[in-house]
């Protein structure tokens, strides 16, 4: 046998595998196409109703409560208020705190504080602070004051460092996020992102944590 004819039979082998790969490498497509068009399309989330929430059941404070880290104390980490005195989360021990950590960069940040507001009105008087806590850099420190003033008039911290998000355990995720602590000074449940904390889901849960003495 000649090396022509020896090599005959090795191009054949050959031929064959590319065939055979070609054809599993088909098959694989379309495997994938067909599980693409077979695959169900995302559902929009369902109410307790069955419909699609509203726009502001999507932003219900009782809906959104997270409760990753109850129990918890947060960070004796210090911001400071608008007259520059450093303040802790401690220091409100004794009230419910709805600790809102925000900027004048972040829009839904924005669109929720006139809410945040909303909900301070409502508990003059009681045991609950809202403590907004502005993580804007020095050369925002005015256009965040003045956005409160004018958008919602709560008192004014500032985290100048931005450090806060980072402390809290698990860490903040994202802005905005909003850490409610209860009259012991313990965190009792969080939000990450938008909320309207004007609606009847906020006073449930600022109501339940003012009867739980």
């Amino acid at each position: 046998m000649n090396d022509q004819s020896a090599a005959r039979p090795r191009g054949r082998v050959l031929t064959w595998a590319l065939w055979g790969a070609a054809a599993i490498g088909v098959a694989a497509v379309v495997y994938i196409i067909a599980q693409a068009t077979t695959k169900p399309a995302p559902q929009a989330p369902v109410a307790a109703s069955g419909a699609v929430p509203t726009a502001s059941e999507t932003h219900d404070v009782a809906r959104k409560l997270e409760h990753t880290a109850d129990g918890t104390a947060p960070p004796a980490y210090a911001f400071v208020d608008s007259a520059g005195k450093k303040v802790t989360p401690a220091d409100f021990k004794g009230k419910v705190v709805v600790m809102n950590l925000w900027a004048t960069w972040c829009a839904p940040c924005k669109i929720e504080m006139p809410t945040l507001a909303k909900l301070a009105k409502a508990y003059e008087g009681k045991p609950v602070a809202v403590v907004a806590v502005s993580i804007d850099k020095a050369e925002a420190l005015e256009q965040a004051k003045a956005f409160l003033a004018q958008q919602a008039p709560l008192a004014f911290y500032n985290d100048p460092e931005a450090k806060l998000p980072w402390a809290l355990k698990p860490a903040a995720n994202g802005m905005p996020t909003t850490i409610i602590l209860g009259k012991d000074g313990l965190e009792r449940g969080r939000i990450s992102g938008e909320a309207d904390w004007s609606g009847a889901g906020a006073r449930s849960v600022i109501d339940k944590l003012l009867a739980a003495g």
